[in-house]
């Protein structure tokens, strides 16, 4: 997936809060919006370089979005709004083996009290629920979700649990945004409940993909399935 809009390179200075953060651009100080609210402490440290995307709307307050950062040398996507948008690419291109089976492509299908990210259908009927969980957070190549305790995600997969229970079918999909990775865990630490209802949900027939993602400064793509350790 291309960005199709303007990437340039800055400093990351601070967050003041979830939403904004604070740049030097061409030997600026200026306010940018921060597209995660998730906490994003081990990327975003003072003085990294960040990747900031042009958004071209009068009516904006600020002129750009904070969309990644450089840790070290590897390059993470922290928009929330662009693991949807990567999954999508994926499903239609076929590129995640066990869903080629579904032609029919939905995006934010209530189900219950939830919203899941895709309903997934085929002419035989087969209906499959997917929810994408977006992962940002990595230590040596060892990559956890959430960094922060969701309650929300623990909705989302007891809902999941719900549809299987219906004779629906579903999975969730973590999609890990960096490249050079070794495998996925749920975060037991920050959020001991959410691991806990995933491998609920895995004993019950949820399917759990996880994929990490090919990152550059002008596309991301899905790359290659990693382990799960639950």
């Amino acid at each position: 997936m291309y960005y199709n809009k303007k990437i340039v390179e800055a400093k990351f200075l601070e967050r003041p809060n979830r939403f904004q953060g604070y740049v030097e651009l061409n030997g600026e100080r200026i306010l940018t919006r921060v597209p995660n609210t998730g906490r994003c402490k081990e990327i975003l440290i003072e003085g990294c370089t960040i990747l900031l995307r042009e958004e071209n709307n009068p009516k904006r307050k600020t002129r750009y979005d904070l969309i990644g950062a450089y840790k070290g040398e590897k390059l993470i996507i922290i928009d929330s709004q662009i693991p949807n948008k990567v999954v999508e690419e994926a499903l239609i291109n076929k590129k995640i083996g066990k869903l080629t089976k579904y032609n029919i492509i939905e995006r934010e299908k209530t189900y219950g009290k939830s919203r899941f990210d895709f309903r997934l259908s085929n002419d035989d009927g087969e209906i499959y629920y997917l929810e994408v969980k977006g992962v940002t957070l990595e230590n040596n190549k060892h990559c956890k979700f959430p960094d922060a305790p969701t309650e929300r995600g623990k909705k989302h997969i007891l809902e999941l649990v719900d549809a299987i229970e219906k004779g629906y079918k579903g999975g969730i999909l973590f999609l890990i945004q960096l490249e050079d990775v070794y495998d996925f865990t749920p975060n037991y630490e920050t959020d001991p409940a959410f691991g806990e209802a995933l491998k609920f949900a895995k004993d019950r027939g949820i399917d759990i993909f996880v994929y990490n993602c090919k990152v550059t400064k002008e596309e991301i793509t899905l790359l290659d399935q990693k382990d799960i350790i639950l």
